[in-house]
């Protein structure tokens, strides 16, 4: 920050509304790249309620621009001032707000109380690997030393405080892959993208992970078939067929008679989507999507459970 801004006039305002962590990293990241200061702000505490999830990050700049979420939106300033100081000590810190707080005017609408890490970035070396890894669609761990103040990256399992240290997971983003060149893929891929959700197009990548969907949006079953083999050989989360049941209990014969067990078999979401039948692209689209997004939910809830 330079000399001549106190901190306490510095007129803190979100640069772009993001809860996404990645987001978050981006901007830290490119901020120090081009030479100016930038804490960090990770939420390490819940007491009680959060809208916000362990380990949800802000990017404050030394003149007030900020980045990110830690709560509804209702502390963010406060947030942002509380790092526009620490950037001015050259010091990291941290702050409570809510239950337990020294702000008695900021009052948290869930009733809870959070801490939070103000962590002022020294280089942007920590970033650039969790941001590489995350190109490469490896599970990284950002980690908060509190007593070094510094960032390193490793192979924690799980989000929180682990032998003195705070970790942050950044699993691979969700990734739809779409197979079909009809009207149903062209919406739905445009309605993933209007989220931000990577998707790919008319063939299978060779790294499907746990954080891969795959969507069969085919009116061919010979066609599909020989894809979607490939498709429950892999670690997708979730793959869905369109079609109507019948087409499914077709499908279904098929892939038993070419050796694949019941418990595969029930891997697939068929009739495809949420709602169950439906005529449109559209309502197609938001039911696949309601659906991808619901279960990898679940399955993040049930990876975060065995890592407990």
């Amino acid at each position: 920050m330079t000399d001549d801004i106190a901190p306490e006039t510095v007129d803190v305002h979100r640069l772009f509304h993001t809860d996404q962590t990645l987001d978050v990293l981006r901007f830290a990241h490119d901020t120090l790249r081009q030479g100016e200061a930038c804490a960090l702000v990770t939420l390490v505490e819940i007491n009680g309620g959060s809208s916000r999830a362990l380990g949800s990050m802000m990017a404050v700049t030394a003149t007030g621009g900020y980045c990110g979420m830690v709560s509804g939106g209702c502390v963010e300033g406060v947030v942002a001032h509380e790092a526009v100081q620490a950037l001015a000590e050259n010091r990291d810190r941290t702050v409570k707000l809510g239950k337990g707080s020294s702000y008695f005017d900021v009052v948290l609408p869930c009733g809870g109380g959070i801490a939070l890490v103000v962590h002022v970035l020294k280089n942007a070396d920590a970033l650039d690997a969790a941001l590489k890894a995350h190109a490469q669609r490896r599970t990284i761990a950002l980690t908060y030393h509190p007593e070094k103040q510094m960032l390193s990256c490793s192979e924690a399992l799980k989000t929180g405080w682990q032998a003195g240290v705070f970790a942050v997971v950044l699993p691979p983003v969700l990734r739809i892959v779409l197979l079909g060149r009809g009207l149903e893929s062209e919406v739905l891929q445009r309605a993933a993208s209007a989220l931000n959700i990577e998707t790919m197009r008319d063939a299978l990548p060779a790294d499907i992970d746990e954080a891969t969907a795959v969507v069969f949006l085919q009116h061919d079953l010979d066609k599909e078939l020989p894809l979607l083999k490939q498709a429950l050989n892999s670690a997708a989360f979730y793959i869905g067929c369109l079609g109507s049941r019948r087409t499914h209990e077709a499908r279904r014969s098929q892939l038993l008679q070419d050796g694949f067990t019941e418990a595969q078999i029930a891997r697939l979401s068929a009739p495809v989507g949420l709602f169950g039948p439906v005529r449109d692209a559209r309502s197609l689209a938001v039911s696949v999507l309601a659906e991808i997004m619901s279960c990898k939910l679940k399955a993040d809830t049930a990876r975060s459970a065995v890592h407990a």
